[in-house]
C-alpha cells in the first residue's frame, strides 16, 4: 500500500448564528455579503485570475483557440466571465459553453449566475435536454455538445453565438468530435462573406433538403437574412485540463495553443510498490488508513459502478462499527447516474461538524464538478467504459484501466481546496504504461444517431467528413442498413421526406424517434411519449441496498404481465393519479410545464402529429412496438435463453425485468447489453391469442419451421404465427429483421 506523507490541513466549519432557532433579516443579510466577499477573495485566487488581460488578447487576436489549464486553474468558470466583460456580446451575441455531461452543465451556470450576482437564467444560464433557464438577456450560455448539434439544424451558422468554448475536449464524445467537425466549417465560413451558396447550402442541396418546407422556414429564414452579409467571426476556443494541444493545433490548422500554468494548491501522488489483485480490498483498506492516520479532509473514492459502491459502502459501514466511538465520525455519500438528484446534491453539502465525508463516486465526478471539501483521493485505475461491436450490434459495460488523462483528471479533484493527496493503487510503472488519452467514443458506439444528424445538416459523405478521428467503415455501413430499414433514409441513403426529416428533429435514438411516429398512426401517442421519455433516462426505479426488498415490493405494485414498458406507462399514471388526489395543484402544473417543455412534445406537435391516448389498450400499444423494435425481437429457446432474429445473438432477460422468472415465447426489447452475460432490458412480449379454425403448412418457400409454425408476408410484415389447440399466437416482425429468404417472400396466405 502506498506510504502516508506527513501533514494536513484543517478545514474550518462555517457557523450560523441563530436566535431561537430563526435567522433574523440582518443575519441573513451579514451571511449574503460575507458569502459575496468570500466568492470575490476565491475568484481572486483561482491562477486564471492572473492572466486575464492576456487570455483576452489571446482570445481577440485567434479565431481559434486552445486552452490547457490545469484542474482547478477556474477555466470554466471565469473564463466567460473574463470575455463577456470584454465585450464578447455585442450586438446580443451569446457565450457558449458546451460540457459533455448534463449535470456539469447545470452546477457550473449555477456558480457562475452566483459569481455574477444574477438570478439563473437571466445574464446566466444553462440549456440541456428536456430543460433549460435561457431567456432573451442571456449572454453566458452553458449547454451540452449534443444540444448545440441539435442548435445547428435550425441555425447552421450559430449566428446567434460571438464566442464557443467546448470545455473538457479531452473526453472526445461522440457530439464532441462532430461538433468540432461541424465548428471548423463554420468558423471558416463565418470568417467571409455568406456566398449565393456556401459550403453548408451546398451540403444541404446535395442532400436534397428542400428550404421552403414549412417545417423548414426558420432556417431557411436565417439563410436568407444573412446571404451576401459578412457575419462577425465566430471565436471557436478549445479546452480542457488535460487534452493533447498539439492534436487539436494540427486538425484546426495549426491554431495557437496557451497554457493556463499552476494549479490552485498542490497534490501529492503516491503510488503502490506492487500491483494490487484486489482493488476493491485495496480502495478499503487505503481509505481506513488515510481517516485514521491523516489530518482533517474528506476522501473522494473512484469507483466503476453503482454496484462496486454499493458493496464498497456496506463494508466501510461494517468496519466502521468496529472502530472505537471517537473514530466513527465518518458520512458516507455516494454519486452515481443513476442516484436521484436531491440524492446527489447531498455530496455538495458541508460533513456535519467533526465528521469526515467520505464520497464514493464514478467518474460522473472527474469533470467540472467541484466537491467541496476534498482533500484526498483514491484511485484504484479503473473504469467501466460502453464499447460497441458493429458486427453484432451489441453493447458491452467492460472494465478498463483509465487513460493519463482520466488519471490527472482524478487527481485534481484533491486539490481545489487545500494542498491535497492522490492515492493511485497501482505502481508508477503501470501509469507509464497508460494511454494518453481516452480512446475517442466515435469509436465505440453506435453511429445511427450521429449519421442521421449530419444527413439533416447536409453531410452527404459521411466518411469523409472531417472527424478528427476516423470510425470504422464497418459501424458507418452497419448503421446505414439500420437508419434505411427504419425509413429514416432511402435506399440511396439520402435522407427520406418526410420520416427521415421528422426523426432527426427530435433529441431521442432513432428507434425511439421512429417509434413516436409510428404510435401517432397506432393511437397511442401518449403512452409512446411517455415510455420514451422515461426510457430516455436513469432507471425510474431506485433501489438501496439496504431497502432493497422494500423497493421490490413497492416495484411490484406497478409490475405489468404485458412487459417493462406498459409497467412505465402504470408507473407514470399512478403518479398522475397521486398528483391529482393529493390535490397538488401546483407540482402537477409544474409537472405539465415541464411535459411541455420537453422537445419531444414541443417537436411532434409541431410535426402536426396528435397526441392521443389508447387508454388501456396495450395490445394497441405493444402493436406499435412491434413495428418500431422489429430489430429487437427475440424467440424463447428450449434452455430458457433467447435468440435475436436480426443477429442470432443468444441472450437472457436481465434482472430488473418483470419477465425475469415468467420468460414469455416472444419479446421485443428495448437495450442489449453485456455485463457478466448478454442481457436484454426493457422488454414487452409480442404474444396475444386469435382465433383459427385450421393447422397450417410447417414449410413455406422453402424455409423450414417447426410444426406448430407458419411464417407469411402481408404488406412487408412478417408475422409468426404458433398453434396451441385452436388458438394462435401472432407475433409481428419486420421481413428483414429475421432471415434475408424473407426478402423474396411475397405470398399471402389466409387462414
Amino acid at each position: 500500500m502506498p506510504s502516508m506523507a506527513p501533514g494536513g490541513a484543517k478545514n474550518s466549519n462555517q457557523s450560523n448564528n441563530q436566535l431561537n432557532g430563526k435567522v433574523s433579516n440582518d443575519d441573513r443579510r451579514a451571511e449574503f455579503f460575507a458569502r459575496k466577499h468570500r466568492i470575490v477573495q476565491q475568484r481572486k485566487s483561482l491562477p486564471i485570475a492572473s492572466v486575464e488581460k492576456r487570455l483576452v488578447e489571446e482570445v481577440k487576436s485567434n479565431n481559434i483557440l486552445i486552452i490547457v489549464g490545469e484542474t482547478g486553474s477556474g477555466k470554466t468558470t471565469q473564463l466567460p466571465q473574463f470575455l463577456f466583460n470584454a465585450g464578447l456580446c455585442h450586438d446580443g451575441k451569446v457565450i457558449g459553453i458546451t460540457q459533455p455531461r448534463r449535470v456539469a452543465a447545470v452546477s457550473v451556470a449555477k456558480r457562475v449566475a452566483e459569481e455574477c450576482g444574477v438570478q439563473l437564467g437571466q445574464r446566466v444560464g444553462y440549456s440541456i435536454r428536456f430543460d433549460d433557464t435561457i431567456s432573451r438577456s442571456t449572454r453566458i450560455k452553458y449547454m451540452t455538445d449534443g444540444l448545440l448539434l441539435r442548435e445547428a439544424l435550425l441555425d447552421p451558422y450559430l449566428s446567434r453565438y460571438s464566442v464557443i468554448i467546448v470545455d473538457e475536449a479531452h473526453e472526445r464524445t461522440v457530439h464532441t468530435d462532430v461538433l468540432l467537425g461541424l465548428l471548423k466549417t463554420v468558423q471558416k465560413v463565418r470568417s467571409g462573406p455568406i456566398n449565393e451558396c456556401s459550403k453548408i447550402d451546398r451540403m444541404k442541396a446535395n442532400n436534397g433538403l428542400l428550404m421552403e418546407k414549412e417545417n423548414d422556414a426558420q432556417r431557411a429564414s436565417i439563410l436568407k437574412q444573412y446571404r451576401g452579409i459578412k457575419l462577425s467571426p465566430l471565436k471557436l476556443i478549445i479546452m480542457s485540463a488535460s487534452l493533447d494541444a498539439r492534436v487539436f493545433s494540427e486538425y484546426f490548422g495549426g491554431a495557437r495553443a496557451v497554457h493556463v500554468q499552476g494549479r490552485q494548491f498542490p497534490v501529492d501522488i503516491l503510488y503502490t510498490h506492487h500491483p494490487e489483485t484486489d482493488y476493491l480490498d485495496a480502495t478499503l483498506i487505503t481509505l481506513f488508513q488515510i481517516h485514521l492516520e491523516e489530518g482533517p479532509g474528506d476522501i473522494l473514492v473512484f469507483l466503476t459502478g453503482q454496484e462496486e459502491i454499493e458493496s464498497v459502502e456496506r463494508l466501510v459501514q461494517e468496519k466502521l462499527r468496529q472502530l472505537p466511538e471517537d473514530n466513527q465520525k465518518v458520512k458516507v455519500l455516494s454519486i452515481f447516474s443513476s442516484l436521484p438528484s436531491e440524492k446527489q446534491m447531498q455530496v455538495f453539502m458541508p460533513a456535519p461538524t467533526g465528521f469526515r465525508k467520505v464520497i464514493l463516486a464514478t467518474n460522473i465526478a472527474e469533470t467540472s464538478v467541484t466537491i467541496p471539501g476534498i482533500k484526498y483521493v483514491i484511485d484504484p485505475g479503473f473504469v467501466k467504459a460502453r464499447t460497441y461491436c458493429a458486427h453484432t450490434g451489441m453493447e458491452s459495460l467492460i472494465i478498463v484501466p483509465t487513460s493519463k488523462a482520466q488519471a490527472l483528471q482524478r487527481s485534481g479533484r484533491a486539490g481545489r481546496e487545500v494542498p491535497g493527496k492522490c492515492f493511485r493503487l497501482y505502481p508508477e510503472s503501470e501509469f507509464e504504461k497508460l494511454s494518453d488519452s481516452t480512446i475517442p467514443e466515435i469509436r465505440r458506439c453506435n453511429l445511427s444517431n450521429v449519421i442521421l444528424q449530419l444527413k439533416a445538416l447536409g453531410v452527404d459523405d459521411i466518411i469523409g467528413f472531417d472527424f478528427m478521428e476516423k470510425p470504422s467503415s464497418e459501424a458507418v455501413l452497419k448503421s446505414l442498413e439500420l437508419l434505411v430499414l427504419l425509413g429514416a433514409l432511402t435506399e440511396e441513403y439520402k435522407l427520406s421526406d418526410p420520416v427521415g426529416h421528422q426523426m432527426a428533429r427530435l433529441p431521442l435514438e432513432p428507434i425511439y424517434s421512429k417509434a413516436l411516429i409510428l404510435a401517432s398512426q397506432f393511437n397511442c401517442l401518449e403512452e409512446m411519449l411517455i415510455t420514451v421519455a422515461m426510457l430516455s433516462v436513469e432507471s425510474v426505479f431506485y433501489n438501496p441496498r439496504e431497502k432493497l426488498e422494500e423497493a421490490r415490493t413497492a416495484a411490484k405494485c406497478f409490475s405489468s404481465l404485458e412487459g417493462d414498458h406498459p409497467t412505465l406507462i402504470a408507473v407514470y399514471r399512478a403518479f398522475d393519479e397521486f398528483l391529482e388526489k393529493s390535490n397538488l395543484g401546483n407540482s402537477r402544473e409544474k409537472t405539465e410545464k415541464n411535459l411541455r417543455k420537453w422537445q419531444i412534445r414541443g417537436n411532434i406537435e409541431q410535426m402536426g402529429l396528435h397526441i392521443v391516448s389508447c387508454g388501456d389498450d396495450m395490445l394497441q400499444f405493444r402493436r406499435c412496438l412491434a413495428a418500431a423494435f422489429f430489430l429487437n425481437a427475440a424467440l424463447k429457446q428450449p434452455d430458457g435463453t433467447y435468440r435475436v432474429l436480426s443477429s442470432g445473438q443468444v441472450v437472457q432477460i436481465h434482472p430488473s425485468s418483470v419477465f425475469f422468472r415468467t420468460k414469455p415465447d416472444c419479446i421485443i426489447f428495448d437495450e442489449f447489453v453485456r455485463t457478466t452475460h448478454n442481457y436484454v432490458r426493457n422488454l414487452s412480449s409480442l404474444l396475444s391469442t386469435i382465433p383459427c379454425k385450421s393447422r397450417s403448412r410447417s414449410r413455406i418457400h422453402g424455409l423450414n419451421l417447426k410444426d406448430d409454425r407458419l411464417l407469411f408476408v402481408w404488406r412487408g410484415l412478417v408475422e409468426l404465427h404458433s398453434c396451441t389447440g385452436l388458438r394462435w399466437t401472432a407475433i409481428l416482425i419486420h421481413p428483414l429483421g429475421y432471415c434475408c429468404k424473407e426478402r423474396a417472400c411475397e405470398s399471402f396466405i389466409d387462414f
